[in-house]
């Protein structure tokens, strides 16, 4: 797998290697484009966070408009639903609660 965020300074924004590891199944069976899903994560963070706007996205990240498209494309397709469901259950599991409530 590419991994486009080793050749950049990090962001405080940016998964570590663990956060990264528990939702990169989420993403098991999606197309590989140029850039990895982790960087395209980590510039979707980078502007959630600063709360620039996508065209002031850094120049280290991949282009605003690639990254934009693929925010969209998550929306679309459920997939922050299912990261935020999948981080809920394991949150939950961790504190000795039920997962799937």
């Amino acid at each position: 797998m590419k991994q486009d965020y080793l050749k950049r300074k990090g962001y405080p924004t940016d998964l570590t290697d663990s956060q990264w590891s528990q939702i990169e199944p989420l993403f098991a069976g999606m197309r590989e484009y140029k850039y990895s899903k982790r960087e395209l994560l980590n510039a979707v963070l980078y502007v959630v966070d600063s709360g620039c706007k996508w065209r002031q996205l850094p120049h280290d990240f991949p282009a605003w408009q690639t990254v934009y498209s693929f925010f969209r494309r998550a929306i679309e397709s459920g997939l922050w639903d299912k990261i935020l469901q999948h981080l809920v259950e394991v949150t939950r599991k961790k504190a000795g609660r039920n997962p799937n409530l």
